[in-house]
């Protein structure tokens, strides 16, 4: 049998392999400011013209995030207009923007070293600019490979994507790892009136330039990823919704064999009025579930532990101030990551979001009773590790498999726009009240990631659809045939 007959496997996954470098530079990005957010702290609690507090510090470490929302609101609109290849090479960018800006904030307009209100400012936009790029990226990576993909590989190369994630978060953390060397996070204590400020026994290397060049190491892939999407195409979904149907079957041919390309792309033809559709054509339950997934993937806590890593460590008693275990769990994370890759199109996607939700539910309440009991050291470590691998095996790679998934051809873009947004949004909340919410009892704010866990495995059990082995095109009649028995009732 021919390639003809059978398409090529080498040419899909060099597609896949370069989409996911924005997957990549999405978790890089994230993910930097755990290494960089203590040295980032000591710089402003330097400046003489106002006061840096716990709620500026949960506001600059969460900044991104903001753009992550704006990102994710209007993803849908840059991959109608721009199509996806020219978004993801948008979001390359913004990359690269940021992560210049975020090391030298004082370009052009201030002093350099010296830290001002008006600086904090600066520094916020560059890493708003950085999080518009990760919020593109993290909408338009899985539909690029979900609609490149045949649908029986499918959830594997879009789990893939979350791969590429967890390794661009493991790298960062291996990377500011390298960075900090034989330097120490510097020393912040309080005063009598409460009042932050940093000890003159600090190492003040971290202070003054080791956070900057966490963030500017962000340049080199975010470059990479520009090169290598000149090299890829356009998906053929796209392709047929701008009506170049011969463009399309090429790359379908080239992925599925001639036979099975006329077939996908007939289907495809037979339910791409994407720019006439209106959103609520297959009902309001389609919508309000993709939402949902975003909210819980983002309310059970995740990044509150991915961002603030080293701290929690350190405050658990590990050794060597939390940096090197940051790197084990990013290892650990990894590996639970290719679990799911290799069961989500065996298993299915209901199943392992719901054992995902309960383990990680059991390593939120440990965690919790470890700070009620003053425990330290290897259990409390452990508990967070526990929580975040089962994370990685199902609500990380899962739920942008389901979002890249379950909404049909017709409202696609507009919908993982609407769905994305609300992650980036909820993601935004979760971490920005994490540092107060911490402070004032982390086993308040680990009890409540336990309880949200426990409520967002009855939501999957209840209310999602299992689409293991549907194509894409199959998704529309799935929420039609809802639609009209929801009518019937």
């Amino acid at each position: 049998m021919n390639q003809t007959d059978t398409g090529s496997k080498l040419y899909l996954y060099s597609i896949t392999c370069v989409a996911i470098l924005g997957g990549l530079l999405f978790g890089y990005d994230t993910a930097v400011i755990s290494g960089a957010e203590k040295g980032l702290e000591a710089f402003f609690l330097t400046a003489s013209d106002f006061q840096y507090n716990k709620v500026m510090h949960g506001i600059t470490s969460s900044s991104a995030l903001i753009g992550c929302v704006l990102g994710g609101a209007f993803s849908g609109f840059f991959a109608s207009r721009l199509g996806r290849r020219n978004s993801l090479r948008l979001a390359a960018i913004l990359f690269f923007v940021s992560a210049l800006g975020s090391y030298n904030p004082e370009f052009l307009f201030y002093q350099r070293g010296e830290a001002t209100f008006d600086l904090l400012v600066t520094f916020n936009c560059y890493r708003l600019i950085g999080g518009l790029g990760v919020g593109l990226a993290s909408a338009v990576c899985p539909m690029y490979i979900a609609e490149i993909a045949p649908s029986n590989i499918r959830g594997t190369l879009v789990s893939c994507n979350q791969f590429a994630i967890i390794f661009g978060m493991l790298v960062v953390y291996f990377v500011n790892y390298l960075i900090m060397g034989d330097h120490t996070n510097p020393i912040i204590v309080r005063d009598a009136a409460g009042t932050m400020f940093v000890s003159s026994e600090s190492d003040m290397w971290m202070v003054q330039e080791g956070w900057r060049y966490m963030f500017v190491s962000e340049a080199i892939p975010a470059s990479l990823f520009c090169f290598l999407l000149f090299f890829v195409p356009k998906t053929p979904r796209y392709l047929v919704l701008v009506n170049q149907d011969s463009k399309a079957y090429s790359i379908l041919e080239k992925i599925n064999g001639a036979v099975k390309a006329r077939e996908i792309l007939a289907e495809i033809k037979a339910t791409s009025s994407e720019k006439t559709e209106k959103l609520l054509t297959y009902g309001v339950g389609v919508i309000v579930i993709g939402i949902l997934l975003s909210v819980f993937q983002q309310a059970i806590g995740i990044n509150a532990v991915l961002y603030y890593a080293p701290r929690i460590f350190e405050s658990a008693g590990a050794e060597g101030g939390g940096m090197m275990q940051t790197v084990i769990m990013g290892i650990v994370n990894i590996s639970f990551t290719l679990v799911a890759i290799l069961t989500v199109d065996r298993i299915g996607r209901k199943p392992l979001l719901i054992v995902g939700s309960i383990g990680m539910a059991v390593g939120a309440f440990a965690v919790a009773l470890c700070d009620s009991f003053g425990i330290l050291g290897f259990i409390p470590v452990l508990s967070i590790i526990v929580y975040a691998a089962f994370f990685m095996m199902s609500w990380g790679p899962i739920c942008w498999v389901l979002i890249a998934e379950i909404f049909p051809n017709t409202i696609r873009g507009k919908a993982i726009a609407i769905a994305v947004a609300f992650q980036w949004i909820f993601n935004y909340i979760v971490s920005s009240t994490f540092p107060p919410l911490y402070d004032f009892s982390p086993m308040f704010a680990y009890s409540l990631y336990g309880i949200v866990c426990v409520v967002a495995a009855v939501f999957v059990w209840r209310w999602v659809p299992e689409t293991k082995g549907k194509t894409l095109e199959d998704m529309s009649q799935l929420w039609l045939s809802r639609k009209e028995k929801n009518n019937a009732q």
